[in-house]
């Protein structure tokens, strides 16, 4: 079990998943699974041995208590979970083939987290005993209250002495990446560990430039002035970036960087024949998470988020439901079957 102890605030959303790739115009049945950027986080890292909670805020009825059940079985605690509100959000995927992307609906207007308070939460008590802090831009995407909680969770965190993480996870659908950066901005003097996509609009306002390389002309040092400038603006200390070239919707390329501050790091290619997308930026995530945690260098942090992420595509779901030896074996490239 790891020493380390980390708490995430984040919505939970039911999602709907059409039955054999159908388009949703025509499904008749859809897959019920529970999931949310953050707490995707907390089950990856929970894979990894990290003791983790999750703060939200859940209907107290059925299908909040279904949902509860559904994140209890991974091992986070939610023990500090608000049980109120009217209805918990939803989202409905349509996974897509070939040349067909993946679509997704949200319903998720006044839903119980994006009504949540600030002074619903019991900081203090949430926090306790736990040593890393966790949120990412689709929480403060939701709703203006959201994002004062998530700023007053950053605040009690900072005053604690832990360390703070945020995941950008910019999402068209929900907000403009001007309107994105000018909520997240104020946030950003919390944090440490800046986690995000290298084409990230939000980054790319934030910061006056954009890290998309062109495949032929990436090496980690071409992603050093990027970094640079996020650390220089911002004060983050490590800064871990996703890389992605779509090339279907059943394959895509992907690799991860990773900036300790001094060095710099571009992991390995991996090209993924996908089996869900959802949470794979989760799943890297939690594998950058994992390498601060442990102290590890650039070049092995890298090569560990990125194949984190990587076999996140793998599962079906949300959660990215793999051991950390297992990750290890993706990031040297083993697929040989277990015998």
């Amino acid at each position: 079990m790891s020493s380390h102890s980390f708490v995430t605030i984040g919505e939970v959303l039911l999602r709907l998943t059409t039955p054999r790739r159908e388009r949703l115009t025509q499904a008749r049945q859809f897959d019920a699974i529970y999931g949310g950027t953050e707490c995707n986080v907390a089950v990856a890292l929970g894979q990894f041995g990290v003791n983790t909670a999750l703060v939200t805020r859940i209907p107290n009825n059925d299908i909040g208590q279904a949902c509860v059940n559904f994140i209890r079985q991974y091992g986070v605690d939610t023990s500090k979970v608000v049980r109120s509100g009217d209805r918990l959000g939803l989202y409905f995927l349509e996974i897509g083939a070939s040349m067909r992307p993946s679509a997704v609906v949200y319903d998720r207007a006044r839903s119980a987290m994006s009504e949540i308070e600030p002074e619903m939460i019991d900081w203090p008590a949430a926090l306790a005993g736990r040593d890393w802090f966790h949120f990412s831009g689709i929480t403060c995407a939701i709703s203006e209250r959201a994002t004062a909680t998530v700023a007053a969770g950053c605040e009690a965190a900072k005053t604690a002495g832990m360390t703070v993480s945020t995941d950008f996870n910019y999402r068209s659908a929900l907000w403009s990446p001007e309107e994105a950066a000018d909520r997240l901005t104020p946030l950003m003097k919390y944090v440490d560990v800046a986690i995000g996509s290298a084409r990230d609009p939000i980054l790319g306002v934030m910061l006056g430039e954009s890290g998309n390389i062109e495949p032929d002309g990436r090496t980690a040092d071409s992603y050093r002035s990027f970094v640079e400038s996020a650390v220089s603006k911002f004060g983050f200390d490590k800064v871990a970036l996703t890389v992605r070239d779509v090339h279907s919707s059943d394959h895509n390329s992907w690799q991860g960087v990773y900036f300790d501050g001094t060095e710099i790091a571009l992991s390995r290619r991996h090209e993924i024949d996908i089996v869900d997308r959802v949470g794979g930026g989760d799943g890297f995530a939690a594998g950058a998470i994992w390498g601060v945690m442990n102290g590890w260098g650039s070049q092995r942090t890298a090569d560990f988020a990125a194949a984190s992420g990587a076999i996140a595509h793998t599962v079906h779901g949300d959660f990215n439901l793999a051991s950390e030896a297992e990750v290890l074996g993706a990031a040297l490239g083993g697929a040989d079957v277990r015998r």
